[in-house]
């Protein structure tokens, strides 16, 4: 018997399917695409999210916790067995005074006590198996969080990265363009010195030849910045970006032209932060449980058994003995409403992580309906600035000849320059951002974990540290995180037969 609600996961407010405004960039009703940094054919990129998956401190600290988390599921599942099991020994030189009302027999003796205490609480109400299946829930809830940090880790190495390419090819584009405009200033000095027009031209080729110049620096030092922030991600120190992205020329991952979304219940699975929320409710479902057996009698079986003299040589004959046991019982009867509104405390807080989960599950769609928005409108901006910029490349090539030539004045080749530093800028910057939706958009989907589902947790070297110090057994062997990880990530509820094959056994 087990007193307290037993736990369903409350209905979730899911829409039937996405907001698809077009068929061409989105499939709807496909499975989202698992190991989405492949579907970018970048392999540096890829090499890159691999070291951070590897080497960052903080997703190791998360793994960490999964492991505290499969602790204190070993201290849950302890207090099944009798919670005191304790063998107790001494000695004891006694010299008592002769100066009382009943002076004892021997004033000075010896006593010499060795035995075992046992004193076993039984779950008649369910109160510890409901804290084994708290402590059950809050493991997963560690193992979705490392999912979680695991899932913006990526996220956020991918954006570094394409962050660098961008910048990489706006630099590009910005020294491309003020050799450009270096060359029609100097046509423009030339003719200026024949005398076929004004010190005008000149001056206002080199007014914009020095306005794109200003752009090189900026760019640059934009690169800079984000190698030293890809190199925190990959949990190594400030490197410079030629280490970390090597010496190939600058190239913004492509994204595919299209992107699978499944359906809006799959993030209940697939969004590590919903899986969190949910199985932290289910932990908390079961405390209510906890808290209402401390309404009901305490009933335990306690015992004894010693061996006590006052002589050395005596100790171990069998009139030393002794022993004693039986069962008592306990119940607080008088709590003055303490125990009932400690009940309802953690009421409250169940139906507060309801809503909480509820949150989770509306911001989890309303991320994907927004990043999806933001990718399609990314696409479409790129390929109309693609056309654009071919365009203003005739035109500035059309232009410039003409100019050579006499046919047409300076400002129009201005114009024409102008309007191409403009549209080749937007164009890198569009390209840049079309690839940053997109990660923003698998990230919103949960994407990112499963090319290491089931994989160990932490490092060989972070186990191999952790069991330097202490005693950790089997849990910080790859075999035992990987079973942890796997439980996890086909499901959340708890009842599965491999977690109630394992939901009984200690961890010593």
């Amino acid at each position: 018997m087990m007193v307290g609600p037993d736990y369903q996961r409350p209905p979730a407010p899911l829409a039937p399917s996405w907001i698809a405004r077009d068929t061409d960039s989105a499939a709807p009703s496909a499975e989202p695409i698992g190991p989405w940094l492949e579907s970018f054919g970048d392999p540096i990129m890829t090499d890159l999210i691999i070291d951070a998956y590897r080497q960052n401190p903080s997703l190791q600290a998360a793994g960490v916790r999964v492991l505290e988390g499969q602790a204190r599921r070993g201290i849950a599942i302890g207090t099944l067995f009798p919670q005191t099991q304790n063998a107790v020994g001494g000695y004891r030189r006694v010299v008592a005074s002769e100066n009382v009302v009943v002076p004892p027999p021997n004033r000075s003796f010896n006593e010499f006590l060795t035995g075992f205490d046992v004193a076993w609480e039984l779950d008649f109400w369910g109160k510890f198996r409901r804290g084994i299946e708290s402590a059950d829930a809050e493991l997963l809830a560690a193992v979705a969080d490392y999912d979680d940090v695991l899932v913006s880790l990526l996220a956020e190495v991918a954006a570094n990265y394409i962050g660098i390419r961008t910048a990489q090819e706006e630099l590009e584009v910005a020294r491309y363009n003020a050799e450009l405009q270096r060359s029609s200033f100097d046509i423009a000095t030339r003719r200026a010195h024949a005398g076929a027009v004004t010190e005008v031209d000149p001056a206002q080729a080199a007014t914009l030849l020095h306005a794109t110049e200003a752009q090189i620096p900026f760019f640059e030092a934009q690169i800079d910045e984000q190698a030293s922030t890809l190199s925190a991600l990959l949990g190594v120190p400030p490197r410079r970006v030629e280490e970390l992205v090597g010496q190939a020329p600058a190239q913004i991952p492509n994204p595919p032209p299209a992107v699978a979304t499944g359906i809006p219940a799959d993030l209940l699975r697939r969004r590590p932060d919903v899986r969190r929320s949910e199985r932290l409710l289910a932990a908390q479902s079961a405390k209510i449980g906890i808290a209402k057996a401390d309404l009901f009698p305490h009933l335990s079986l306690v015992g004894s058994i010693n061996l006590h003299s006052d002589d050395a040589a005596k100790f171990f004959e069998g009139r030393s003995f002794e022993a004693f046991g039986g069962p008592t019982f306990s119940w607080a009867i008088l709590n003055y409403g303490r125990i009932t509104n400690n009940v309802r405390v953690q009421d409250a807080e169940y139906q507060a992580l309801v809503n909480d989960y509820t949150t989770a599950v509306l911001t989890a769609q309303a991320d994907v309906e927004s990043a999806a928005a933001a990718h399609r409108g990314a696409l479409l901006r790129t390929e109309s600035l693609q056309e654009s910029v071919v365009a203003a490349e005739k035109v500035v090539d059309l232009v410039g000849r003409q100019y050579a030539e006499g046919a047409v004045d300076f400002t129009t080749v201005l114009l024409a320059q102008q309007f191409l530093v403009q549209q080749q800028d937007q164009l890198a910057a569009s390209r840049g951002q079309t690839a940053l939706t997109l990660v923003t958009l698998y990230k919103s989907l949960g994407g990112g974990w499963e090319p290491w589902e089931g994989h160990g947790v932490v490092s060989e070297e972070t186990a191999e540290q952790m069991a330097s110090r202490t005693r950790w057994g089997d849990l910080v062997t790859e075999r035992e995180q990987q079973s942890i990880a796997q439980a996890a990530s086909h499901g959340t509820e708890h009842d599965r037969g491999w977690w109630r094959w394992r939901w009984w056994r200690p961890q010593w």
